[in-house]
């Protein structure tokens, strides 16, 4: 009877903390460069903050958590800390949710990404995604507000691989040709740089 007891104690006890993991993308923009998963990195995780968690230990990645009275502040990640104007902050599927990152709850198929920025009156700066686009062998690239909502970019160039960069039109599908193992990105004045894409 004492063991049934003590196996249902454990039960409670695990099965609420496993129910809510979530299968999600995670991916870590600095200031500079992608610091971790570029083709966003699948991991488990419970919240925004537990991502950032994953990503710290897959790629080694150093981050310093704040305790303040609205909850932990994620103030530094790799090199650079957050000062006055600029900082960490993040996105659950394009969009900057009014709450800490400890408190954003993930559900399968999430994509979060962590990043950089530098905020001015209209708060940060719009975040670019690459997906395929409809026709066959062609990317396009979407740069979204801290709303979710789709914004116009200037200054898009296409990064094919770790070589060649294309200049190209916001809203326009860019169609590489042949680039077999070669990473598709983007890039464009004033934005985060995209996830990257085979």
């Amino acid at each position: 009877m004492a063991r049934r007891l003590a196996l249902i104690v454990v039960l409670l006890f695990v099965l609420p903390a496993t129910a809510l993991a979530a299968t999600v993308k995670v991916r870590v923009e600095g200031k500079t460069r992608t610091l971790f998963g570029p083709t966003e990195v699948t991991v488990t995780a419970t919240t925004a903050l537990d991502a950032l968690e994953q990503a710290s230990i897959l790629g080694e990645l150093y981050y310093h958590l704040t305790t303040t009275s609205f909850g932990p502040y994620v103030d530094q990640i790799g090199r650079y800390a957050g000062d006055a104007s600029s900082g960490w902050v993040f996105k659950v599927d394009d969009v900057s949710p009014p709450v800490g990152a400890d408190k954003v709850q993930l559900k399968d198929g999430d994509r979060v990404l962590w990043y950089w920025a530098t905020f001015g009156p209209a708060g940060g700066p719009p975040t670019l995604e690459v997906r395929p686009a409809t026709k066959k062998g062609c990317y396009s690239a979407t740069a979204f507000d801290d709303n979710g909502k789709p914004v116009s970019v200037s200054g898009l160039v296409w990064h094919v691989g770790s070589k060649k960069s294309v200049p190209g039109m916001y809203g326009a599908a860019f169609c590489p040709g042949k680039h077999v193992g070669l990473l598709i990105r983007a890039t464009a004045t004033g934005a985060v740089r995209s996830n990257a894409v085979a």
